[in-house]
Order: structure tokens, then C-alpha cells, then sequence
């Protein structure tokens, strides 16, 4: 587990955090962030996914506005801040960030094979984005807010998608969900899992609307789909 160094597109540079499989050899994952930075439930899923095999790689996708983000979502206070930051959020450039993140990973020693995306929150909308605008192997998304107004891009979709809907999610309607299913339903590359019952973000640990049964259906639906297109 270390901290290392990306090259954006455009210049500059920024950071991720890198965990890395036992065995030194493996494929890769680009884990996309919440709103809250690359934070302990961040890094935990990278752990969790070098675990199973995975190079496992969650990048500052806030460093455009303030490097090394890390907070949670126990207090109004770090609510506040992260929808501040989500507001200043550049969609194109967390992409283009992502992408940069890819070909980290694909160049990056020990890793074999393919390279996928997983995203949660805010990066469920970017796992979708990846399955659109990068040449990501596969990809997966949580509970991701705001797919519906970028469903024109769905026809780009050539890879693998993954995607987990929370039914009573806050931030994505009934409505919303409606147009997602019925826009990516026909296509084969795409497998959708609806959860009735769950809020938003019911996979994140600890998190407020945690449910440890859910995420455990979710997370092995998952690690199922990786095994099938990255393995």
C-alpha cells in the first residue's frame, strides 16, 4: 500500500493511493471516489480488491481544487464540504484524470492483463463515463448520481458494465432509474442489479446508510464480474 504519483493530460501531476496483490502480479482497478475524497473507505476497498488479486489504484480526483481530500460522512460539517467540492467538480477533466490513471496502471510493474474501473457515489457516474469515453476492459458502477442526463452516450458502450441501483436512493428518483434501466436494458454489455429497499450508498462501510447484507450481494456480484472480464 503506497501513495503514488499520476501525470495528467493536460500537465501537472497528482496522487493515488496503491494497493498492491501479494503475489506482485495481477490485474488492475481504477477505484473512483465518493464525493469525500480518497478516504478510509477508499483505501479500503483498494485493500480489499489487492486481496483478491487486484492492483487496485484510487486517485485525487479533487486535486484540482484541493489536493489529498480525506474526510467521511459523519458530521454536517464534511457534508457541506463535500457537496462544495462536487459543485466545482469537472466531470471531462475527473475523466481525463481517470484515463490518466489507466494507463498508470497498465504501465505500472507487476501488472498483467487487463485494467477495469469501480466507481461509488460520484464515481458511479464516472465508472459509467469510463464505459463511454475510455477503453477501460470493464467497469463498474454504484448508486452513481446524474447517469440519466448523459444516457446519450450509451451507444459508445463496447465493454463490460456492471451497475448497482439503490431503489430508494435520494439523489437519483424513481424517475431517473426508470430512464437508465430502459435506456441500457437491450444492451448485452451491460448487467443491471436493482436493490428495492437500499438508500444511497448502502455499500459504504460504516457509512450512514450502510447495510452490511446489501453491500455483501452487491460486492460479491462484483467480485464475480472482475473474476469473468479482468481474470
Amino acid at each position: 500500500m503506497t501513495d503514488v504519483t499520476i501525470r495528467a493530460s493536460d500537465g501537472g501531476t497528482f496522487h493515488g493511493y496503491l494497493a498492491e496483490p501479494k503475489s506482485g502480479k495481477g490485474p488492475g482497478i481504477v477505484v473512483i471516489q465518493e464525493i469525500f475524497g480518497v478516504n478510509a473507505v477508499m483505501r479500503g476497498i483498494c485493500d480489499d480488491l489487492a486481496a483478491q488479486g487486484y492492483f487496485a489504484l484510487c486517485p485525487d480526483l479533487f486535486w484540482r481544487q484541493e489536493p489529498g481530500v480525506d474526510i467521511t460522512d459523519q458530521s454536517e460539517a464534511e457534508w457541506q464540504k463535500a457537496f462544495q467540492l462536487y459543485q466545482g467538480f469537472s466531470e471531462a477533466k475527473g475523466v481525463d484524470d481517470l484515463i490518466a490513471a489507466l494507463d498508470f496502471l497498465r504501465g505500472h510493474k507487476g501488472v498483467t492483463g487487463k485494467v477495469g474501473s469501480i466507481g461509488y457515489c460520484l464515481g458511479g457516474k464516472l465508472a459509467y463515463l469510463m464505459a463511454t469515453r475510455s477503453d477501460a476492459d470493464a467497469n463498474v458502477s454504484y448508486y452513481g448520481v446524474g447517469i440519466d442526463k448523459d444516457l446519450n452516450e450509451a451507444t459508445a458502450i463496447t465493454r463490460p458494465l456492471l451497475m448497482h441501483i439503490a431503489g430508494k436512493d435520494k439523489f437519483v428518483p424513481a424517475e431517473a432509474q426508470a430512464k437508465i434501466i430502459d435506456a441500457l436494458k437491450g444492451n448485452r454489455l451491460v448487467g443491471i442489479h436493482t436493490y428495492p429497499e437500499q438508500d444511497h450508498a448502502f455499500a459504504r462501510t460504516n457509512g450512514v446508510h450502510w447495510d452490511p447484507e446489501a453491500a455483501q450481494v452487491a460486492n460479491t456480484r462484483t467480485a464475480a464480474f472482475f473474476k469473468e472480464h479482468l481474470g
